[in-house]
């Protein structure tokens, strides 16, 4: 028996929230006595895997096929099935990131695994296997059984902080027997912003809404976003209207987002938008109105004009640093 984690990785270097899914598995596999054992993908370096072992795994499947430099979700499936076999897994685990949520609901199908998306907590395995998880855009909880023999989780990121320790994994080539007919998908293209703390994965998120009255005002939210080194955020009806692109809208329809702290400038804070950000540990929302509906869900407010409150607060961050 085991638990396997799926840990995806990004330019040969694994995620963040791999590394809290790998601390995640671990745990669970801390509670069953079995052995925890990271499944990794496309080219990534022996040292880059060995550390997993700083979080709980004790050995590395790696399949080092460079098709799988971005995972085909079909291929991937196969593949972890595959792994499952081998190392007679009951439970496998995933972040819930892009990859998670395209492999997790297809590998269910395949072991007819009960499967639990988004989980925030460690499952209590004191009497069968159950998980929490957000329901109803994070208004409520739920604690869902698995009684299946195998079970799959997926974890939301940001939910648990990663944090080494000492050791390192063994890693172990792993042959899965892929063909071509297994990658139904390919990557054309791929686009990637360089120099910018990814969103789903930041600490800090700096987010603007149509308080800032156009694309031309946003210096200011990049500038306090540099200077704390955060991900820079927007609203669905920014990104709408083109003063911002689509891949940094959070809410109900865009991204999920569960930092540490996350400051809403200019953002009334529909339940839409609420919907994707009330996971965060500390939310700061700046806004001129005093009746937004954001301030009910804030840990601080600043009722005043974005447009000399952000410069004011990106300086004294500036002198807090000694910038």
């Amino acid at each position: 028996m085991s638990v396997i984690i799926f840990a995806d990785q990004f330019q040969g270097k694994v995620k963040k929230s791999a590394l809290e899914a790998v601390q995640y598995g671990a745990k669970i596999a801390q509670q069953l006595g079995v052995p925890a054992i990271a499944i990794a993908v496309g080219e990534v370096g022996a040292a880059e895997l060995s550390a997993l072992g700083q979080y709980g795994a004790s050995k590395v499947l790696h399949v080092a096929d460079a098709r799988l430099n971005e995972p085909e979700a079909g291929a991937t499936t196969k593949l972890i099935a595959e792994a499952v076999a081998k190392e007679n897994a009951s439970v496998i685990v995933f972040s819930h990131n892009f990859a998670g949520r395209s492999i997790a609901p297809q590998l269910s199908a395949k072991l007819k695994a009960g499967f639990v998306a988004g989980a925030i907590g460690l499952p209590d395995t004191t009497a069968g296997f159950v998980v929490k998880k957000n329901v109803f855009s994070g208004k409520a909880f739920a604690n869902v059984s698995i009684g299946t023999d195998k079970k799959i989780v997926s974890v939301m990121p940001n939910s648990f902080s990663p944090v080494a320790g000492e050791g390192s994994a063994a890693v172990e080539a792993f042959a899965a027997g892929l063909t071509d007919a297994d990658f139904r998908i390919k990557s054309l293209k791929v686009e990637t912003v360089s120099g910018e703390v990814p969103l789903t994965e930041a600490e800090i998120v700096v987010s603007g809404g149509r308080g800032l009255k156009g694309p031309e005002h946003w210096g200011i939210v990049e500038d306090l976003a540099h200077t704390l080194g955060a991900a820079t955020a927007c609203s669905r009806p920014v990104a709408d209207s083109g003063w911002r692109p689509h891949h940094e809208h959070v809410g109900q329809t865009g991204f999920t987002v569960r930092p540490n702290l996350y400051i809403a400038i200019g953002i009334s804070g529909a339940i839409q938008h609420l919907a994707g950000v009330n996971g965060s540990k500390t939310i700061v929302v700046i806004n001129k109105d005093p009746e937004a509906p954001f301030f009910k869900a804030a840990d601080y407010g600043i009722v005043g004009d974005a447009f000399e409150v952000v410069p004011k607060l990106t300086e004294a961050v500036k002198k807090y640093k000694g910038n």
